[in-house]
């Protein structure tokens, strides 16, 4: 096995109104997983708490303000030679009525997302796969 030269940690936040999930598809233009629906948060700067860092990446990608709350699921994966912990949190909106645009050199689109529609744009063999059921589970009770 090659030596892994960095770890990284990612913050990703599950918003979820009237029932339903945000999620945002990456821009076509990004290096990893372009055009792939994913959990809105990113990388967590050296030093930076991991609450902050998920609040700074929101106002970064979508220019609105979030409520993190409790962390729901972590996962590890692999990103060339980087090794990534993701941690997941349910967090709310500080408006609940402030409409999402993503910033276009970030996500093309985003959606809210019943958990039944949530099969027709996530693959389940997919890592976040499985703390979107958590989430759901969690907020809306299925």
């Amino acid at each position: 096995m090659a030596e892994l030269k960095i770890q990284k940690i990612t913050a990703c936040a599950l918003v979820f109104r009237d029932g339903k999930l945000l999620v945002a598809k990456r821009a076509d233009t990004k290096k990893f997983l372009p055009g792939k629906f994913e959990l809105p948060g990113g990388h967590i700067e050296l030093g930076e708490d991991i609450l902050e860092g998920l609040r700074r990446e929101f106002q970064e990608e979508f220019s609105i303000a979030i409520i993190p709350g409790d962390a729901v699921y972590a996962f590890t994966y692999m990103n060339g030679d980087s090794h990534v912990v993701e941690v997941d949190f349910l967090a709310t909106l500080a408006d609940p009525d402030i409409v999402v645009t993503p910033k276009p050199d970030e996500h093309s689109e985003v959606r809210w997302v019943n958990r039944d529609e949530l099969d027709q744009i996530w693959d389940p063999s997919d890592a976040e796969y499985p703390a979107i059921l958590k989430g759901f589970e969690r907020a809306v009770g299925k």
